[in-house]
């Protein structure tokens, strides 16, 4: 049986009248199954993203809350009065982790009346590869722009965004317009960068990385079908990347392309690319081939981001708390689950998955869980393309995004701005943009009733 089609063991999924449940299985199968197994809360303010799992010690529990003042700290220029938490740079975009995942939250493109980046970032590259495979760092502007830099050392660019409206219409006649973005590098610091790929990014939300992480790698890998052997148009497959703790080719799991392996990679990277901190993985400084004001920048104690700190920060993210699902109208998002699985989306948006019984650590060992995602890479088609490769990612392919929280984004972070580049402006867009692979799912969502799909849109704003 094919185990990412909604007719298969996934199809008697139904809504629970708990709070935060659902029935997951068969009908009478009796299982029931919270949004984030044991690391779930019943949350729905706009702290819903930011609490630690119920299950931790009073120990952990501390380790949680130091973890969560290194996410919300704002480093500083070394040398600084507090020299664990200085190094800022010398190139960075924001000065802490809560500076583009705010309350641990979702990021956004700007608004009107802003002219820089607040929440999100562009990644730019070379054609090519690098040694891993990986994208090939332009010499002086590396995988990322930074917008910012210590003082005497110039930022590297500027971004700007501009919108232009996409008009469409459903097959009943209501008219609809979506936006795409283009995105202009400017006021270049460094010389002219020649050739660049460049793929916009929003931050993605944090909640539930621990559980994505202990999935067992053999259940990631049986959901492919690259060559669509089985006919339903779906040809997921895993990213392979370098991890650079481990040394070797592993399946992706995190960020939009699933270019990260592990919570301590991605950890580790962010940190690096974002705010210029080295660390155990990322020793050296983020300068590169003549920014010789960034190289002659003063250093810090090496690394910048201490062991300890690096790993209490880590677990912090694998333990954050995955908000329950609200109830809501309960018939309504029924009626939208059903719509759900029926016109396909739950063929990458799976629901249901399982941890590993050995996972670490252990809050996360042998859960089920629902995050709606098979962490695969999809080919979205022109529409969405970035034209950007990572590692197996082609510039059309992204990783299935997970769903948990959806519903809970304008309330945590204030907008209801989605998809990799926050172009979609409600959840209806981000569906209505949907091409390539999902192009039969999106068609099937057009063809609904309007009151189809209200219904639909309602359930997924009680994930």
């Amino acid at each position: 049986m094919n185990p990412r089609s909604p007719t298969g063991p996934l199809a008697g999924l139904l809504l629970a009248a708990g709070l935060g449940l659902a029935a997951v299985g068969s009908a009478d199968d009796g299982i029931v199954v919270p949004a984030g197994g044991a690391l779930t809360r019943a949350l729905d303010n706009r702290e819903a993203f930011t609490r630690p799992a119920p299950n931790l010690t009073p120990q952990e529990l501390r380790d949680f809350n130091f973890g969560n003042r290194i996410f919300n700290t704002n480093w500083a220029v070394a040398p600084g009065s507090v020299d664990a938490f200085d190094g800022l740079g010398p190139l960075f975009n924001r000065v802490s982790c809560s500076g583009c995942h705010l309350r641990d939250g979702r990021g956004r493109p700007p608004v009107e009346g802003e002219d820089e980046l607040l929440s999100m970032l562009v990644r730019v590259s070379v054609p090519g590869v690098d040694e891993h495979g990986g994208p090939r760092p332009h010499p002086t502007y590396g995988d990322q722009i930074s917008d910012r830099g210590i003082p005497g050392v110039p930022a590297e660019a500027r971004v700007r965004i501009a919108w232009r409206e996409v008009p469409g219409t459903y097959p009943d006649g209501t008219p609809y317009s979506l936006r795409a973005p283009d995105v202009h590098l400017e006021d270049f610091a460094y010389g002219d960068p020649g050739t660049l790929l460049i793929s916009p990014r929003v931050a993605p939300a944090m909640p539930g990385m621990g559980l994505l992480e202990a999935i067992p790698e053999a259940d990631i890998l049986a959901r492919e079908d690259p060559d669509d052997r089985d006919g339903d148009g779906i040809s997921g497959r895993a990213n392979r990347v370098w991890n650079p703790v481990s040394g070797r080719i592993e399946p992706g799991r995190f960020g939009w392309k699933a270019n990260a392996a592990t919570v301590l990679a991605q950890s580790a990277a962010a940190a690096h690319g974002d705010m210029g901190l080295s660390s155990r993985i990322f020793p050296d400084e983020n300068c590169g081939a003549g920014q010789d004001a960034c190289a002659a920048a003063m250093r810090g104690d090496a690394p910048d981001l201490r062991d300890a700190h690096l790993d209490k920060l880590v677990f912090y993210m694998q333990v954050l708390a995955v908000p329950a699902r609200r109830s809501g109208d309960a018939g309504k998002n029924a009626r939208g689950e059903q719509l759900f699985a029926r016109i396909g989306c739950a063929a990458c948006h799976v629901p249901l998955q399982r941890t590993s019984e050995d996972a670490v650590p252990h809050h996360v060992a042998g859960q089920a869980f629902m995050p709606y995602t098979d962490l695969l890479l999809h080919d979205m088609g022109e529409g969405l393309a970035d034209g950007r490769p990572d590692f197996a990612a082609s510039g059309s392919e992204w990783r299935t995004a997970p769903l948990w929280g959806l519903g809970l984004v304008p309330t945590t972070n204030g907008h209801s701005f989605y998809l990799h580049d926050g172009r979609a402006r409600s959840l209806e867009e981000a569906i209505l943009w949907h091409g390539g692979e999902s192009a039969a799912a999106q068609q099937r969502f057009q063809q609904l009733s309007g009151e189809e799909r209200a219904a639909l849109l309602s359930f997924l704003e009680s994930l």
